[in-house]
């Protein structure tokens, strides 16, 4: 089956053959018909949803992440951008979907390391068998165990862990990025060719923005992130897929005590425009009212022990919504459940297209 068989229609640029545009340019009585045709065979003629595994935010998004959309998650370091995020990655093959991680930051075995702790985790809560665990189990030396199943055996979750895994390995591809290599480019022939082999697209996820190379432009910072940003979104809408990017913050912003905003992301004003949601993460104990650390002391540690998701835009739905979700880092996870925020948060100037 061709990708374009499949209706993924590839993007022109600069100086390509126009014929290339066939099938572009439709009128509403086309669009009408092939919509009809979709109906008859039983199929959806809407967008195809991926919902998230993170209920309340599932519930706030109409569902989750929908096809064609460009999704953006901000935050300072260390707060789990990227934990949440493969959360959403597994969440999406666990339910037969594929999808792909573009990791400019961790490599192949640190995911699946990762991955395996939430994995345990599904099976056993907070007795799982934590990352330190498993990453001792992988660094020993002299032990017999000589395959995954063996050597998580006795660990609790672990052979659960490793039996989930082999379920949606084939549908779960990791392609260690490089910022010198990984060009924009590069991530469009990887998603067009796992939708030729797979005979559909996967849900695409980079970490991150930032670290995308163009070479040999000359471009300032904001005009490179514009570019960039641009191209993401005309992947999600090519190949009919939710692209799902992570967002280094301005180095100014990354200070205890404040609040980040979408205003704070690196680079240019298309990060807001260009996206159709925009999810922001802060400490929870960094972005309350201070009068619910004055008055009630014993409410600073456990705020530490939650983060805050704000809905900073959504295009389609509800936005300028908090949600909170419960650190598990030492399993390398959130809580899914989540909650709507019930304290008061410190208010800054917020996006509004």
């Amino acid at each position: 089956m061709s990708v374009e068989d499949m209706g993924v229609v590839t993007s022109l640029r600069p100086g390509e053959d126009t014929s290339r545009t066939a099938g572009r340019l439709k009128s509403l009585s086309e669009v009408m018909s092939e919509t009809d045709e979709k109906l008859r065979l039983g199929h959806t003629a809407g967008a195809r949803v991926w919902p998230t595994g993170f209920g309340a935010l599932d519930v706030a998004l109409s569902g989750g992440f929908r096809s064609g959309e460009l999704v953006l998650l901000g935050g300072p370091q260390g707060l789990g951008k990227t934990a949440m995020m493969l959360q959403v990655l597994r969440n999406a093959v666990a339910a037969n979907r594929t999808a792909v991680f573009f990791s400019y930051e961790h490599g192949a075995h640190s995911i699946l390391e990762r991955l395996l702790a939430i994995e345990a985790a599904e099976v056993a809560g907070t007795d799982g068998v934590n990352l330190t665990k498993i990453r001792a189990a992988f660094e020993a030396r002299h032990s017999t165990a000589n395959n995954l199943q063996s050597r998580f055996a006795n660990a609790p979750g672990g052979p659960e862990a490793v039996r989930a895994l082999e379920s949606y390995a084939d549908r779960l591809h990791i392609h260690t990025s490089s910022g010198l290599h990984t060009t924009l480019d590069t991530i469009h022939d990887t998603i067009a060719e796992l939708a030729q082999r797979d005979g559909r697209a996967p849900m695409v996820l980079v970490d991150y923005l930032q670290k995308i190379p163009l070479p040999g432009s000359s471009l300032a910072e904001e005009e490179r992130v514009a570019t960039v940003v641009e191209r993401l979104k005309d992947f999600a809408l090519e190949f009919s897929v939710p692209v799902v990017s992570i967002v280094a913050a301005e180095k100014g912003s990354l200070v205890g005590g404040r609040r980040m905003r979408v205003h704070d992301l690196r680079g240019s004003s298309a990060l807001a425009y260009e996206s159709d949601i925009v999810l922001i993460i802060n400490e929870k104990y960094d972005v309350v009212a201070k009068h619910h650390l004055v008055y009630h002391l014993g409410n600073a540690e456990r705020f530490r022990q939650w983060v805050v998701l704000s809905i900073e835009k959504n295009r389609n739905g509800v936005d300028h919504l908090e949600l909170e979700f419960q650190k598990r880092f030492d399993q390398g996870r959130f809580e899914t459940e989540g909650r709507v925020v019930e304290e008061q948060l410190i208010e800054e100037r917020v996006f509004r297209e």
